[in-house]
């Protein structure tokens, strides 16, 4: 059994529009959903970037049984750990226990705002697997003070905690991560149908956890303007983790991206509307044995038409080929 998840994409809509986004895709029967948390989009195309947590409030309240879940948010440059925790026990409130805590080691795109450069990427490790400590730590209630390699924490209380703290997944994309997270998640997230890391995951400590994937779709009833939207506002998705935590600037995507073509983009990623081309997309998360796979529809103004398709086409055609 596959659930199927719809993604809030901060960089491709307006907070109100994800708001309405997720209620719709709430009504249209969609296990959970996901939500980005960048300050930049990956390219000018997409042309959005609100703040993730603000419209995390407003799904909480607009919403009633779908749960939420960031993926994923960096608590090491731009936010400090201790404020992730208080934002994230009041989340968890405000929707009622229906909340996830997805973390990463981040991208530069986002962390570089606050001018406190970029670290080596076993830095970034270190940096996350005591960020996490920390998070734990304030989840568990009473004052925290924590003197680290990275972080300083002073007396600090979570005065609105909730029974439940959220459940934390943390992303993987080598052994490395695959160790944080098989020690200190209770998820695991992966952009890519990639068994071993599952593997790895579960010879750490993942075993019996959940595994949370995300696959970019194109729906439209053309597939060329399905195929054309994708490669304008995702042809960066190919680039993997180790190139995407690198650049700085949406320019710098634009750059690494310039030799991307339509035919490409479209070898990757389904589009058009024939359910089945998205069925078999999906189909390797599940054979990989993710449990939860979040669905990127890209374009901010195809979200009503995709998540009409979603209800009365592609969520029936999902569940009969994966339960």
């Amino acid at each position: 059994m596959v659930h199927i998840g719809y993604t809030m994409m901060t960089e491709q809509s307006g907070p109100r529009d994800l708001v309405d986004h997720v209620v719709r895709a709430e009504g249209a029967g969609f296990d959970f959903s996901v939500i980005s948390d960048h300050f930049f989009p990956w390219l000018r195309s997409q042309g959005h970037a609100p703040y993730a947590w603000s419209v995390l409030g407003a799904a909480a309240q607009a919403t009633s049984s779908i749960p939420l879940m960031t993926y994923v948010t960096c608590p090491t440059v731009r936010y400090h750990p201790a404020v992730v925790a208080q934002k994230a026990a009041t989340v968890q409130l405000l929707s009622e226990g229906r909340f996830r805590l997805g973390l990463g080691a981040g991208e530069n795109l986002n962390e570089h705002v606050v001018g406190g450069g970029w670290p080596p990427v076993d830095v970034r490790h270190e940096m996350l697997d005591e960020a996490v400590r920390i998070i734990r730590a304030l989840f568990e209630g009473g004052h925290v003070t924590h003197h680290g390699t990275h972080f300083q924490v002073e007396s600090a209380r979570l005065w609105d905690l909730p029974e439940t703290p959220p459940p934390i997944g943390i992303a993987v994309s080598g052994d490395r991560s695959c160790a944080l997270a098989g020690r200190l998640a209770d998820l695991l997230v992966a952009t890519e149908p990639v068994k071993g890391l599952l593997d790895a995951f579960d010879r750490h400590g993942g075993t019996g956890k959940p595994r949370v994937g995300q696959l970019p779709v194109s729906h439209d009833r053309d597939r060329d303007t399905a195929v054309r939207r994708a490669h304008a506002q995702f042809r960066w998705f190919g680039l993997g983790w180790k190139v995407n935590a690198e650049l700085p600037h949406p320019d710098s995507f634009e750059q690494a991206t310039r030799f991307v073509t339509p035919d490409d983009v479209a070898a990757a990623v389904p589009c058009g509307d024939d359910p089945d081309d998205f069925v078999a997309a999906v189909r390797p998360y599940a054979e990989a044995g993710f449990t939860d796979v979040a669905l990127v529809q890209i374009g901010g103004d195809t979200q009503p038409q995709f998540l009409d398709w979603s209800e009365k086409t592609l969520l029936p055609a999902l569940r009969a080929a994966f339960g």
